[in-house]
Parts: C-alpha cells; structure tokens; sequence
C-alpha cells in the first residue's frame, strides 16, 4: 500500500496528487481529511508522476494536507445468493439495516464482454404483464429495451410495475418455472422518489426477488458512474453463476450521463455533442452490451435502462446513442399521459426488433405476431384519421373510417390503459386485441392468416355493428 501526502490541486469531484511510482487505471484508492474522516475514490488517470482521482463521496472536507492510499487493486463488489432481498446504496454498502454482506467472491465491477462466439441468440419471451409491451412490443430474455420518457411523465411507476409483475414461462422441457430476479438500480432519484420505490417494493412482495441499489440526488454524482457498474455486476454472477433469468432496470440513465459530462468538465476534456464527452456512446455500450445469453448457461441478463428525454426530444444525443446500440425504445407519450391513460405507453413510435423471435407458436400464441401487426396498422390508420377529422369533421368520413376512429379510442382505453396495478396474462392481452379487432370487417383483417380469423374473430360483434 502505498501513501502520499502530495495533493496539487482539487477540482469538483476529482483530486490530483503527484507519485513517483506508476499507479494503475481504475486502482482504488482511500484520502484521509485532516479530521479523520475516509474517503474512497477510483484513479481516472494515471501520468508519470501525477494521477487524477475521481471521490465517490465528494471533495467536501478535502486538503492538500490530506493522505492518499493506493490499495493497488480495481473496484470489486462482494456477490452472494444472499444479495436477494438487501438493499444497497450507489456504492454497493448495504442500507436496509441488515446484517453485513459476507460473500461467495468479489468480482471487478467493469466485468468482461461476453464472447460473440458464446451467445445465444435471444429468443424466449419474458412476461411483464403490461398489454402495449406484451402485446405490442415484447420483451425477450437477453434483451436490451429502453424506456424513452420525459419528466414529469410516469415512468417510475411502469418501472415499478415491471418489477413486480415480471415472470418467465415454465421452461417446456421440464415445466419447472425458471428462477427469476430483479436488479434495480436508481441512480440521481430524490429521497421522495427512492421512498415510493422501497414502499412498493416491501408492500408487494417484490423485495424478496430483488437485489436494490439507490445512488439519490444528493449523493456524489461521481457514484453514480459506478452504481450501474455494480449492479450489473450483481446481475451477471446471479444470471450465469446461480441460473437465474436477471431482469436488470436502471433509471435514470439520463442522471449517469450528467455525471460523465460533469467529470469530464472537471478534467477540462473536449467536449462533443451538447457538451457531452465524445466517449459517451463507448461508455453506454459498456453497460448495454452487458446484456445476453451465454451458450450452456441456464441464466440470462435483461436490460431495462429507463432514461428521460431532456426538451422530450429524441434526438438528444442520449436517446439517440441508447437508439443505436439496444434494440428497440418504448416510449411514454405525454398525450396519452395527459388524457389519463396508464401506463401511457405510444405503441406507434416504439419497437422490440427481437419481438418476432421471441412470440408465436410454443412461445406466446400462434395468432401473437399476426395480431400485433394487424392491431399496429389499424391503430396507425385510426391516428391519421384523426388530423383528418380536424379539417373536415367527422361526419365527412366513411362508416369504414369511422370504424377505424372508434378502434383507435377503444385501442386506447382498452389494451393500452390497464393502470399501473394490473397484472395482464399473454393470454388475457391477445383476447383483448381479438376483441378490438372484431370491430373491423374481416375483409380489414389483411395482416391474419384465415384460419386464425376463423378460430378467434367474433362474428357476434361484428353482426352487433352492423345493426346499431
């Protein structure tokens, strides 16, 4: 262990202090203060004779008078089964009043890429029991899907619902149900909003499952580089070490890339986009691609990263970067919001591209892929009806596309508005999509095969329409 009282200069969240040793990247170090107090801190950077350090706990109470301790080793977070249940904060020590973590291992936080060559393409459906993602735009074990909202919008409420309502299938083979997991990590979130999360969490049951990390508004923005870290960590050893299918949701990654703009400003970097560093999108990838299968493992990673759009605009660099490296968004659309339908979730803007792998027969049901399609078109065809009505009313339309207007309402009120505590079956979200389809001709039904039309359509409401 080596000691240095040689601080030169302290900026924000980093300290730089003069060595006369190589020190490595990443290398944990501890700064004692003048009073005594200890502080950990991560080696951002590492030059002959002078290293950046960036403080978890903030520079508060700091001084060239202070001690800095190179522990030559990287970050690790101690990993046990045991986990389940704890509640931690954004550095990973435990805050729930229990008893101290005694781990299987420590593993490096950074963790290692998974082989190209060793994953197994994602396809087997994870069940969230929300219509408009179920339904519409399905979650896939080994998936990365993001949730594309803005403040002031609900998404920590579908957050939270997701996190409780998730479940796995029974596995066919041996029809055990799969052991599931969540790892929830919060990261900027206010003390009002991480006392809802753990409120929620204990009255439902969910805790019991859940491995929680909470990194709040008022803690050090450097911790917030290191929450995700830690527990996707966490979700990996339960994933491929103990067999569990890891649901992992981070939120609010919108938070994690303020703090990144905030050290790079403290080192003076080049900014790029909007002030952004010009690494952000290597640095999401990092965490995203954390995400997968791996081929004779039993377990899977699922990635649910939730971010708010800043102006609610998607072209910010952060949901466009998140765009280009997951697959697919769900949005939460403020209109939606606004006429009271929860969870307001937009199906038009928003995509699961592994959808199709991961739905259809011996998976969800036969008739899922085509009902998703057919649903889509006509809600798609019932919005553009809708400018249309605004210019030359609605009585100028045809009985056809006054049938597409009253799907498009039904649509919303029906299938996509639930509330945040309904727990909808697969089964349950594709007999309400039947039903909304049976408003239309079948001749309108152009994306179904006939047979499922013949097994599933309901001729009484279509008979029930033509006499009203």
């Amino acid at each position: 262990m080596k000691e240095y009282q040689t601080i030169t200069e302290i900026s924000g969240p980093l300290v730089f202090a003069e060595v006369d040793e190589p020190i490595g990247y990443d290398e944990i170090v501890e700064i004692e203060t003048p009073q005594g107090e200890t502080k950990r801190g991560q080696v951002l950077e590492s030059s002959e004779g002078l290293v950046a350090i960036q403080v978890f706990e903030g520079t508060t109470g700091i001084d060239r008078n202070a001690s800095v301790r190179f522990l030559g080793e990287t970050l690790k977070m101690p990993v046990t089964e045991d986990l389940l249940g704890r509640v931690l904060d954004g550095s990973g020590q435990p805050i729930d009043g229990g008893p101290e973590i005694v781990p299987d291992e420590r593993r490096d936080i950074v963790g290692a890429a998974i082989n190209p060559y060793s994953r197994e393409y994602p396809e087997e459906f994870i069940q969230t029991g929300v219509s408009a993602i179920d339904g519409m735009n399905t979650l896939v074990r080994g998936q990365k899907l993001p949730i594309f909202s803005a403040s002031g919008l609900p998404h920590n409420n579908l957050a939270l619902q997701i996190a409780r309502q998730a479940t796995v299938p029974e596995d066919e083979d041996s029809g055990e149900e799969s052991e599931f997991a969540v790892v929830f990590g919060a990261m900027g979130i206010t003390q009002e909003e991480a006392n809802e999360f753990m409120e929620d969490f204990e009255r439902t049951g969910a805790l019991e499952r859940s491995v929680v990390f909470t990194n709040l508004a008022d803690d050090p923005a450097v911790e917030r580089t290191v929450t995700p870290r830690l527990a996707l960590t966490t979700a990996e050893y339960l994933a491929f070490d103990k067999d569990y299918h890891v649901l992992v949701i981070l939120t609010d990654m919108t938070n994690y890339c303020e703090a990144l703009r905030e050290i790079g400003a403290a080192r003076e970097e080049v900014p790029g986009r909007r002030g952004y560093p010009g690494y952000m999108y290597t640095d999401l990838a990092q965490l995203y691609e954390r995400a997968g299968r791996i081929e004779g493992r039993e377990g899977s990673v699922t990635q649910i990263p939730i971010l708010t759009m800043p102006g609610d605009d998607d072209t910010h660099p952060i949901p466009d970067l998140t765009g280009y490296i997951t697959e697919g968004q769900i949005y939460i659309d403020r209109d939606l919001n606004s006429q009271g339908i929860r969870p307001p979730i937009n199906p038009l803007p928003s995509l699961s591209r592994l959808m199709d792998d991961g739905i259809g027969e011996g998976l969800t049901r036969e008739d899922h892929a085509d009902v998703s399609d057919q649903m889509y078109a006509a809600y798609a065809e019932g919005e553009d009806l809708r400018d249309l009505v605004n210019i030359v009313g609605r009585e100028a339309l045809s009985e056809r596309d006054n049938k597409y207007l009253d799907f498009a309402e039904r649509f919303e009120a029906e299938f996509v508005n639930q509330g945040f505590d309904t727990d909808r079956s697969i089964e349950d979200t594709l007999d309400i999509g039947w039903d909304l389809l049976s408003m239309l001709p079948k001749s309108e039904l152009n994306r179904i095969d006939e047979e499922l039309i013949e097994d599933y359509y309901e001729e009484d409401a279509e008979s029930v329409e033509a006499e009203a």
